[in-house]
């Protein structure tokens, strides 16, 4: 009878921790897919290379920005409402690798070849405005120093003149270097990108737009439209607040299976 009790209050304990861990994995969910909707990461670079011609910078950023995102809800859609309702809770964190097997090969081939290219673009667009700072500031801070403004013109053959810094190759190769050891050591990512996403997607997302629109628009304040943006902004909160929660807890779990320079089992 014992040993009955005993196996009961095992389940039952079993039972409570997978639904907590479930309602934690649900939270990351919401954070990693807020990540991606995340408009001025992306309309930024978007607005620097609009041109003055016609048709006008307005015109071409709202149909910029519909493909982008109608692009980027069908396919995020697509991963998390399809691939959920065909695998449930075992659904991985990455449906490429996350499943034991890789069959078809030229089919997981070339899904993580796509990632790469893209990787490779989203990178320069992360990297550029942080080399551009610390470049420009070293400049600033030390004008008479050869090793940080000094450039040496280097012939290509069928390039022209190419300029090179010797400044710039130490410390951009220097960052890369750094940036992939670490990620190596904490293979956190969809954790690492949750927490980020959540503190990221309520401010800029959400709140800033939202009071830009209210200010341009001189919104009365208890109006209809304001109160439901002021509603729809809270509860843009509330939401980050429990994406950011899913996140620590899954830092938390992985930390307590880390192991240095291996991704997680």
């Amino acid at each position: 009878m014992e040993k009955k009790s005993m196996f009961i209050e095992q389940s039952f304990t079993d039972h409570k921790s997978g639904d907590m861990n479930k309602n934690f994995d649900d939270d990351g969910r919401q954070k990693r897919t807020g990540y991606s909707y995340v408009q001025p990461f992306i309309s930024k670079p978007w607005q620097d290379t609009l041109k003055a011609s016609p048709p006008s910078e307005n015109k071409a950023m709202k149909r910029a920005s519909l493909v982008g995102v109608s692009t980027t809800t069908f396919f995020y859609m697509l991963c998390g409402c399809v691939g959920y309702a065909a695998f449930g809770n075992n659904a991985p964190g990455n449906f490429l690798t996350g499943f034991g097997f890789y069959e078809p090969f030229w089919l997981i081939d070339f899904a993580n070849v796509c990632i790469a290219v893209h990787l490779v673009g989203a990178y320069q667009v992360f990297c550029q405005p942080i080399f551009q700072f610390v470049e420009s500031q070293s400049a600033k801070r030390w004008p008479d120093n050869k090793f940080i403004t000094g450039e040496y013109k280097m012939n290509v053959p069928c390039g022209g003149d190419f300029g090179i810094s010797l400044f710039r190759l130490v410390w951009r190769t220097s960052y890369v270097v750094v940036t992939a050891v670490v990620a190596m050591i904490f293979p956190f990512f969809n954790d690492f990108l949750g927490l980020i996403g959540a503190a990221s997607f309520w401010p800029l997302t959400v709140y800033f737009p939202i009071e830009m629109h209210i200010a341009q628009k001189n919104m009365k304040k208890f109006s209809f439209t304001w109160t439901w943006l002021k509603i729809l902004s809270w509860a843009c909160f509330l939401v980050s607040l429990v994406a950011a929660a899913g996140s620590v807890q899954g830092l938390i779990q992985s930390l307590k299976d880390f192991k240095p320079f291996q991704a997680p089992e």
